[in-house]
């Protein structure tokens, strides 16, 4: 089992989802590019940290949102300590304040029961994934192909928080939307939106897959 601190700043504006890349500049610019990778996983100009992010930028009923766990938590700071909070987002400045603010500590663990999700604008396949999937027919045989993406993606997720995951994890997709092309990082890409089960705790709003830091991949537990 893993204790995991988890924090969700939602901020009381109103933010288009395809600014999410602006804002998330913006919050770099005003902390600082230099003072703290987390925030942006640069390396310096040409490296990149290709670890899941623990800081990550998102809309959540239209407002910018800042979700950060783990050792994300711990360096926020360096945002709230700035005595302004205008930040200029694709031109546009915006007086920031706090409409929410949601701190919690989860027991990351896999469980007996399953539990079900929304996944939201998932990016599963590379270049050579994507090649795979095109080749595949059957509707069973690119369902299992995604779910060893899903159950890859918690695992990156689970290195990245530093949870050791001793038993099998298991997924299990219900439900699939037609995907759509998308683009990240001015690259079009195949998303997903499904729903699916899994015996793994994960966390409202976290990403999965792909393009976390910038709104892709959002999960969202389902209450029956």
């Amino acid at each position: 089992m893993k204790k995991l601190k988890f924090l969700n700043v939602q901020f009381n504006a109103e933010l288009h989802p395809s600014k999410i890349a602006a804002f998330r500049g913006a919050i770099i610019q005003k902390v600082g590019q230099k003072d703290t990778l987390l925030f942006h996983n640069h390396l310096d100009d040409e490296k990149f940290n290709y670890q899941y992010a623990l800081v990550q930028y998102k809309t959540i009923a239209k407002r910018p949102t800042i979700i950060c766990m783990g050792e994300g938590v711990e360096v926020i700071h360096k945002f709230f300590e700035k005595s302004d909070w205008t930040l200029n987002i694709a031109g546009e400045e915006y007086q920031m304040s706090i409409h929410k603010l949601n701190m919690q500590e989860f027991t990351m663990q896999t469980w007996d029961k399953m539990m079900h999700y929304t996944l939201l604008n998932w990016l599963p396949l590379n270049q050579q994934s994507y090649e795979e999937y095109q080749k595949m027919t059957g509707l069973v045989e690119k369902t299992q192909f995604l779910e060893k993406k899903i159950i890859g993606h918690i695992l990156a997720f689970a290195k990245g928080i530093a949870w050791q995951v001793e038993n099998e994890i298991k997924v299990n997709i219900t439900e699939m939307q037609e995907p759509r092309l998308m683009y990240y990082k001015n690259i079009k890409m195949m998303a997903f939106s499904l729903t699916f089960k899994t015996n793994v705790f994960l966390p409202n709003y976290m990403g999965l897959g792909k393009g976390v830091s910038l709104g892709f991949g959002i999960v969202k537990k389902i209450d029956f």
